[in-house]
């Protein structure tokens, strides 16, 4: 562990031997820093922090401190592996900060971050997404889908992912846009559902499924959708009715951006069921490696 003649370390705490420690930063009993670590000053680390391997917390940030009551203490706060928190920001209580999230300068994050989600502001908010985690702070999301120009269905290279521009016809009675399931989308569904009334800054999804497939139309206004098949990741704007995106089961969807007269269409090929969801990154991540590995032996 390298730190600064500054820092103290209490007994009880944990920290890798490769974590750097900054002027002024103090780690209480039963805070945890994991390996590749970095702390550059001026931060207390309460019982109850955790910091996942590569993590860095720039200087002078604020992680709040555990609510005492009697003997019981709530402190939790994990900033994920190779997650990047900017100079001054304040990090509440209870909060997660996913892997290869990106919090800004000066930032108040009070829920929970997604992985490698860009926030900032007070309280802060998603403004994009990073690419990988391994890459520099603060870059923004780059992988950006174009539509074809012309009715088509476009694969997206993610693990069968496709951009779907439907037939588009203008006339003074109304404008008419339709699409056919089986034939240009690849299931056909039992259930749909409508999403409305978002509020800009809130974001929609966060999940996979393991065998539903969902196909999305914005139909009214625009919204971003972010696909990650948990190697690659890519924004794809739907801001036309005569727009979509598949999604394949085993594929993570976040929607945000929300403009606010947006109407989001989902279409599934299953009735809903509780144990189809994969809720944290993680195991999604963990499960679809494990099903790479499978099809691949």
């Amino acid at each position: 562990m390298s730190h600064s003649e500054n820092t103290r370390v209490h007994d009880g705490a944990l920290v890798a031997g490769s974590a750097t420690l900054g002027d002024f930063v103090v780690v209480y009993p039963g805070a945890e820093v994991g390996e590749n670590c970095r702390v550059l000053g001026f931060t207390q680390l309460w019982s109850g922090v955790r910091l996942d391997d590569g993590a860095e917390l720039g200087p002078g940030v604020t992680l709040e401190a555990p609510e005492v009551s009697g003997a019981s203490q709530n402190a939790s706060i994990v900033i994920g592996a190779q997650a990047r928190v900017g100079a001054g920001a304040l990090i509440c209580r209870g909060v997660r900060v996913g892997q290869g999230a990106v919090v800004a300068p000066g930032a108040v994050v009070a829920q929970d971050v997604p992985p490698y989600a860009v926030v900032s502001g007070a309280p802060a908010r998603i403004t994009d997404y990073v690419q990988k985690a391994s890459e520099a702070p603060l870059m923004a999301w780059h992988q950006r889908a174009n539509f074809p120009e012309q009715p088509s269905v476009v694969a997206l290279g993610m693990s069968g992912v496709t951009l779907h521009r439907f037939k588009f016809l203008q006339d003074p009675r109304g404008d008419l846009s339709v699409g056919e399931f089986a034939k240009e989308i690849p299931f056909l569904p039992k259930r749909y559902f409508l999403v409305m009334n978002v509020p800009s800054d809130k974001t929609r999804g966060e999940h996979a499924h393991r065998e539903c497939h969902q196909f999305l139309v914005c139909v009214k206004g625009s919204c971003a959708v972010v696909v990650d098949d948990g190697e690659q990741r890519c924004e794809v704007l739907l801001d036309s009715p005569d727009l979509g995106v598949y999604l394949p089961p085993m594929t993570w969807g976040i929607q945000y951006k929300y403009s606010s007269d947006a109407v989001l269409m989902v279409f599934a090929s299953d009735y809903y069921e509780a144990g189809d969801y994969i809720r944290d990154y993680n195991e999604f991540v963990a499960e679809k490696r494990a099903a790479t590995s499978q099809e691949q032996a």
